[in-house]
């Protein structure tokens, strides 16, 4: 089979890293790809928002499936335009894409189906979100409505905050912004959960923890992702079984009463207080860097699990996994999430040895004249495997002293609560 990746990040290659390793792929295909990505696979430079040009490429190449890793093309409709082109694709379409497009459409799924979340305004302008903050408890969550990169997201301590992260918004930080919501603070403990969906059936696909907040302890601004350790230490049978009752089942029937089917990978963004879940947020596709520690636990062929996604047989996959704990730290280049310079030159990645436990995957790069050069905020996951979690830490922390880029930086902390608490 001739496979079709969308995207350019640490995700993408790691959904590539997995694919490549199945016998029934003959080539992959990565839009536009990385420095990583470029090793195992062509790398096509096509921008993600050109759909006609992507899907030329594909008709010309046979390319036989699609995976679409980012939000932004999946909330743009690729899914809906490729399937209309009668080219297989793996990911939710326009409508179901919503969960993650829109905040406020799922806040108001929400409300309908009676999901736990936390409770919640919406309002149009800054007048009257800043009248309603005059009188509201501290601290208070306010996020953008539409997609921001996992940045739109606020946790403000007193008026003054609230009253900036409002002008940002409307301001258009974030992109043109008609509406904004304001939710109570949930305190508790976050866990990402994910799940597979044929548009019939649902899998859980693991679980994880992500570490947003630039700074060492979750301070600072909000980020990408700067690590993330699965599986999560809050999960058990009895959690489960809630999540699944009480938060995903209930959002994938409404999205059926609304006409549509859910196909893909759904990430929950929870908070679990006294072993109850809350929904803090959804995101339509492998989160990033959950999707680089989730995935190398995984002992099935990717491709079986996701062709039998497109072929509604999901039922008939049993989804093993490693037991062995998996942690990630994501190298940045200096000033992310805020300013910070492109096309600087990485040494020494070829120092670093990479096994069947312990591997980098590659993120905002590119190669160009047998170089490697940082493009983005995000640049490298390095990734481990271990017993524990202490030892992954350990040993990742150990491969970026090896690579040592004094252009970038990175949280020594990754997964504190599970290792030093």
């Amino acid at each position: 089979m001739k496979i079709g990746i969308i995207g350019s990040g640490g995700r993408e290659h790691a959904l590539c890293w997995a694919l490549h390793k199945s016998k029934k792929i003959k080539q992959i295909f990565c839009f536009p790809g990385n420095a990583g990505t470029s090793n195992i696979a062509s790398n096509i430079n096509i921008k993600l928002d050109n759909f006609n040009k992507i899907k030329k490429f594909i008709q010309k190449n046979k390319i036989n499936l699609v995976i679409v890793g980012p939000e932004k093309p999946l909330v743009d409709g690729i899914v809906d335009y490729l399937e209309k082109n009668k080219i297989k694709v793996f990911g939710p379409n326009k409508k179901a894409s919503q969960l993650e497009g829109s905040k406020i459409f799922t806040k108001e799924l929400c409300r309908k189906y009676n999901i736990p979340t936390a409770r919640f305004e919406i309002f149009k302008d800054k007048k009257t979100s800043k009248k309603f903050l005059l009188n509201c408890n501290y601290p208070i969550v306010i996020k953008a409505d539409g997609l921001a990169s996992g940045k739109g997201v606020y946790i403000c301590k007193d008026k003054s905050e609230s009253f900036m992260a409002i002008d940002e918004i409307f301001n258009g930080k974030f992109g043109i912004a008609k509406k904004v919501l304001l939710e109570e603070f949930l305190d508790g403990e976050e866990m990402s959960y994910f799940i597979i969906s044929d548009g019939n059936s649902i899998k859980s696909f693991n679980t994880a923890q992500d570490h947003k907040r630039v700074l060492e302890k979750d301070r600072g601004k909000n980020t990408g992702g700067m690590g993330a350790y699965s599986p999560s230490k809050l999960i058990n049978n009895d959690l489960e079984k809630k999540i699944l009752d009480k938060i995903i089942k209930p959002t994938i029937n409404g999205l059926k009463k609304l006409g549509t089917n859910y196909r893909g990978f759904l990430y929950a963004g929870l908070m679990i207080k006294h072993n109850e879940p809350y929904l803090i947020e959804y995101n339509v596709r492998m989160g990033d860097p959950e999707c680089q520690t989730i995935i190398p636990r995984l002992k099935n062929d990717l491709l079986d699990i996701v062709l039998a996604c497109c072929n509604k047989t999901l039922k008939k996959i049993d989804i093993k996994w490693n037991l062995k704990k998996s942690l990630c730290i994501v190298l940045c280049s200096k000033g992310y999430p805020e300013k910070f310079k492109k096309d600087v030159e990485i040494k020494n990645l070829n120092k670093v040895k990479q096994t069947n436990n312990d591997f980098y995957f590659h993120a905002g790069t590119s190669y160009m004249n047998q170089k490697i050069y940082a493009i983005g905020g995000r640049v490298l996951n390095f990734v481990s495997l271990s017993k524990n979690f202490k030892d992954a830490r350990k040993k990742v922390i150990k491969n970026l002293k090896i690579l040592n880029w004094n252009k970038g930086f990175y949280r020594k902390d990754i997964g504190y609560k599970v290792i030093d608490q």
